[in-house]
C-alpha cells in the first residue's frame, strides 16, 4: 500500500463519503463486506493507509502468521508476548476450521480482521473509526489479545490495534478539574501491566492491575471493572481511575472524567470491554510501594469427596487473614495422570506483611486442610516488592478453554462454608477441567461509594469464581460446542445450589452465551448503560459479545436482529 495522497484530500473525502452514506446506512441491516457494493475500493484503503503514515496493515491468522515467517516454535506459539505483536493473533488459538499451527497455506480468514490500524496516536484511531463509520464497517478493538470472550476480533473487519500506544508519564499531583487527586499515571492503552509495574517500581510506586502479563491496563480489564490481588485493599482497577482519553463511536477524541462527559466516564468504569470507544489512555492513581509476602500451598487429594472437604475448610477459614487484607488466587485441576487427581494451588499475597507474619496467619487453615485428609505437596513463602510479586514475565496461552463464572457472595462463606466444598465435589464429578478462585474482595466493598457501572454484586463478594472446560487440538470439531456449553447446561446449575441464583459475574471472564447477560454482567445498570452507548456511538460500531447494544445484532455482530 504505497500510494501517497494529501491528507487534506483525505480528510475531504472522508468528509464527503461520510456525509452521503447517512440514509444508506441506516437503510442497511449489516455491516459491508468483500463483494458489497459499498465496500471500500483499494484506492480507498491506500488512501486510509496514506493518511495513517503507511500503518495500515492486512491482516492473517497466527496459522498463516507462521507459515509465512517460516515457522513458530512451541515457546512462540504459546507466549502471549509474542501474540500481542501479530494483529490477527489472540491469546485462545483459532478454531480448526480457520487455521492449525502447521497449516500449508490454506488458511480460511475466519473471523479474523481483514486490516488492522496499527495506531501510534489518537489521530490515528479517529481516521480508523472515521472511515469505518464511512463505509459501514464491522469494528474490532485490540490491545493484547488477552480475551475469553472473544471481543477483540471479528469477521470481515478493521481492526483498531492499540499494541503501539506504549505511553509512561508518572505525576505527583495530578488534577482533575483543578482538583487534586494526588500522585497519578497516565498509560497509553498498549502497555502491559507487567511493563507498567516495573516503571512504577522505579518511581517508588504501585498501582492496581492483575498479574497477567500482557493485559493492558488501559484496556478491556478496565473497562469490565478489573480485579487484583491489591484489591482486598485498594479496591477493583475501576475504582481507581480518574481519566480517559477515548475515540468515540462518533469519530471524535474526547477526555472523559467526573467533570467532562461525566457519563461516559460512568460508563467506561465496569461497563464492558469494547463497548465505548477505542481507549487512547488512563490515567490511575498511584500509590507509594511496598514489600509484601507471597505464599503458595499445593494441596493434594485422591477423591472428588476429600477434595470437597477441603475446599469446605478452606471456605471456612477464608476470613480468617482479613485484617491483613491479602489477594488470593485458588488454581484448582484435575490430574488425571497422578494417584492424586486433584489438587489446588493456593497463592496468597500479602501487602506490607512479613513470611512469619503471613505463616503463622495461614497456619490454621494449613492444620485444619491436613486434619482433613489433604496432602501438602509443597510450601514456599517469599518476602519481595509488591511491584516485583504482581509482574509476570510472560503467560502460557493458545490453549482450547471456555470458561464461565459467577460472584460468590460474602453472606454464603459466612453461613454455609461446607456448600462450598459440596460445589467443587460436584464438579468434578461433573468433568469440569479446572475451577478457579480468586479471593479479591475488602477494598471493593468499601469502595461502594464511588458511583461507576461496576456490578453492584462485585460490593457484596468474597470471591470470583471460574470453572473452565477444554479441548484438544485433535478434538472432532462437532464435539466442540457440547463443550462450550458445559458451563450453562451443567455447571452453572451446581454453582447455584451453593449461592442462589443472579449472583452476577465478572465479565471479562465469563460464559459468552450467557442468556440474561444484560443482568448478568450488568445488573441494574444496564438501562443507563444503554442510553450513554446511544450517545456516544450512535450507529453501534462498537459491538462486542455479551457488550451493551449487542442484543441488537446477531452472534457475529454482523448484521442486526
Amino acid at each position: 500500500m504505497s500510494t501517497i495522497v494529501s491528507p487534506i484530500k483525505i480528510h475531504s473525502l472522508l468528509l464527503f463519503v461520510l456525509l452521503s452514506s447517512v440514509l444508506r446506512i441506516d437503510a442497511q441491516s449489516c455491516r459491508s463486506a468483500p463483494g458489497d457494493a459499498d465496500f471500500p475500493s483499494d484506492d480507498a484503503w491506500s488512501a486510509l493507509n496514506a493518511s495513517i503514515s503507511g500503518r495500515l496493515t492486512t491482516v492473517v491468522p497466527s496459522g498463516q502468521f507462521c507459515k509465512d515467517r517460516g515457522g513458530c516454535t512451541d515457546a512462540e506459539w504459546t507466549s502471549s508476548v509474542f501474540r500481542a505483536n501479530i494483529p490477527g493473533a489472540m491469546n485462545q488459538s483459532e478454531p480448526p476450521e480457520i487455521c492449525s499451527r502447521n497449516t500449508t497455506g490454506n488458511c480460511e480468514q475466519g473471523n479474523v480482521p481483514l486490516y488492522a490500524v496499527l495506531a501510534t496516536s489518537a489521530d490515528d484511531v479517529e481516521a480508523g473509526i472515521a472511515f469505518a463509520k464511512a463505509y459501514n464497517l464491522r469494528v474490532a478493538i485490540k490491545a493484547s489479545g488477552h480475551d475469553y470472550l472473544g471481543r477483540s476480533t471479528a469477521r470481515d473487519s478493521l481492526l483498531i490495534s492499540t499494541h503501539l500506544l506504549q505511553n509512561i508519564s508518572f505525576y505527583e499531583d495530578y488534577k482533575v478539574g483543578n482538583v487534586s487527586q494526588g500522585s497519578a499515571v497516565t498509560v497509553g492503552s498498549g502497555v502491559f501491566l507487567s511493563t507498567l509495574y516495573q516503571a512504577a517500581k522505579a518511581e517508588g510506586k504501585i498501582v492496581i492491575g492483575g498479574t497477567a502479563a500482557t493485559v493492558v491496563a488501559a484496556g478491556g480489564y478496565l473497562q469490565g471493572g478489573g480485579h487484583s490481588a491489591l484489591s482486598p485493599l485498594l479496591g477493583l482497577a475501576a475504582d481507581n481511575v480518574l481519566q480517559f482519553e477515548v475515540v468515540t463511536g462518533n469519530a471524535q477524541v474526547v477526555t472523559a472524567d467526573e467533570t467532562q462527559n461525566s457519563d461516559l466516564f460512568w460508563a467506561l468504569r465496569g461497563g464492558g470491554a469494547g463497548s465505548w470507544g477505542v481507549i487512547v489512555s488512563a490515567t490511575f492513581r498511584t500509590f507509594p510501594t511496598f514489600n509484601g509476602t507471597v505464599s503458595s500451598i499445593l494441596v493434594e487429594s485422591n477423591s472428588s469427596i476429600t477434595f470437597g472437604n477441603i475446599m469446605g475448610v478452606h471456605a471456612k477459614h477464608i476470613f480468617d487473614c482479613d485484617d491483613l487484607r491479602p489477594g488470593q488466587y485458588q488454581y484448582a485441576r484435575r490430574n488425571v495422570s497422578s494417584e492424586l487427581q486433584f489438587h489446588v494451588v493456593i497463592a496468597t499475597y500479602f501487602p506490607n506483611v512479613s513470611t512469619d507474619v503471613a505463616t503463622s496467619a495461614l497456619q490454621p487453615l494449613v492444620d485444619d486442610i491436613v486434619a482433613t485428609g489433604g496432602t501438602i505437596g509443597s510450601q514456599s513463602m517469599q518476602e519481595l516488592s509488591f511491584n516485583d510479586a504482581v509482574t509476570t514475565a510472560d503467560d502460557v496461552v493458545a490453549q482450547n478453554l471456555a470458561m464461565g463464572s459467577r460472584l460468590f457472595p460474602e453472606a454464603v462463606y459466612r453461613d454455609s462454608p461446607e456448600a462450598i466444598g459440596q460445589m467443587y465435589t460436584k464438579l468434578w464429578d461433573a468433568g469440569a477441567l479446572s475451577i478457579l478462585g480468586h479471593l479479591v474482595a475488602g477494598g471493593i466493598a468499601e469502595n461502594a461509594y464511588i458511583d461507576s457501572a461496576v456490578h453492584p454484586k462485585w460490593r457484596s463478594a468474597k470471591t470470583h469464581m471460574i470453572v473452565v472446560n477444554g479441548w484438544a487440538d485433535t478434538t472432532d470439531p462437532s464435539l466442540i460446542p457440547s463443550v462450550k456449553t458445559e458451563f450453562q447446561t451443567t455447571q452453572l446449575p451446581i454453582m447455584e445450589e451453593a449461592i442462589g441464583p443472579d449472583a452476577g459475574s465478572y465479565s471479562n471472564e465469563a460464559d459468552p452465551t450467557e442468556l440474561n447477560f444484560q443482568t448478568t454482567f450488568y445488573g441494574p445498570n444496564y438501562d443507563k448503560l444503554s442510553a450513554i452507548k446511544s450517545k456516544y456511538d450512535p450507529d453501534d460500531l462498537f459491538i462486542v459479545v455479551g457488550g451493551v447494544g449487542s442484543e441488537r445484532w446477531d452472534a457475529d455482530g454482523f448484521c442486526t436482529v
